[in-house]
């Protein structure tokens, strides 16, 4: 099982596939200048606790002020950063507290009736655009905007397959492995919205579990967004290892509740 800072790592390593990071003595600051509005490409990571609260702040407000960046903040161990949540709203910062699940599959493959109608290919060039435009459509991936760039860095980084799934011949749901040492992460899960309720998530995570054990990784892990999408992991064999609790602190723009629905 991993620990805490093992699971920072793989998320950390996850960010900097499209952000650039900068190490400071307080935690960590993200940044794609690319991806303006790209909020997990574009934020500090509180992970250390300080008596200068409002030294980080300036700080991390210049930064992002510079570029031209909303400044945000992700804050860990809430209980002992009371004083730079305090100093964060007296500097008008949004702020809402973030429950994140983390999921381990189980490693059990359940065997499932061949689907005739469904096929699943691997993400190429020629059906880029038919994966892009599915995750495009999906508003809590940011939007085209966003994941129009995001997707092409994953397409050409090394540590991301994409996989594509047909119904009937027709492109409606994408999934994506991204694989760190060895770890896998399964990302970008997403089904055209005329194409939900056919279990067609379910055979494209089979697919992808069996891809995993074959290439004799070691964990297969999921982050999902909120406690619904949690329960719908459940059924394919992923258990909810830890939830980590964290602050959002924003001065602009939408809060992640918000863009999450």
């Amino acid at each position: 099982m991993m620990n805490y800072q093992e699971i920072f790592k793989l998320d950390f390593a996850y960010f900097e596939t499209f952000s650039k990071r900068t190490e400071t003595n307080w935690g960590s600051l993200f940044c794609n200048e690319n991806q303006p509005s790209y909020y997990d490409a574009n934020h500090a990571h509180i992970s250390r606790i300080s008596d200068t609260p409002q030294l980080i702040i300036d700080e991390v407000v210049r930064f992002y002020e510079t570029k031209k960046i909303i400044p945000r903040f992700y804050i860990y161990d809430l209980e002992n950063q009371q004083n730079l949540i305090e100093s964060l709203k007296l500097n008008n910062f949004g702020f809402e507290e973030l429950v994140s699940p983390v999921q381990l599959w189980d490693e059990k493959i359940v065997e499932i009736d061949n689907n005739e109608n469904v096929a699943i290919e691997l993400v190429t060039k020629n059906n880029y655009q038919e994966a892009l435009n599915i995750e495009c459509s999906i508003k809590e991936f940011g939007g085209k905007e966003v994941r129009e760039k995001a997707f092409e860095q994953e397409f050409y980084h090394a540590s991301f397959k994409h996989y594509l799934l047909r119904y009937n011949g027709v492109a409606c749901a994408t999934a994506c492995i991204f694989r760190h040492d060895n770890q896998a992460r399964m990302e970008s899960v997403a089904t055209l919205e005329g194409f939900r309720g056919r279990g067609l998530i379910g055979e494209l995570i089979h697919y992808l579990q069996v891809e995993v054990s074959k290439n004799r990784l070691e964990n297969l892990w999921v982050f999902p967004i909120n406690e619904r999408i949690e329960k719908v992991y459940q059924k394919y064999g992923f258990k909810t290892v830890e939830k980590l609790k964290m602050g959002h602190a924003f001065l602009g723009g939408k809060s992640i509740k918000e863009i999450q629905g």
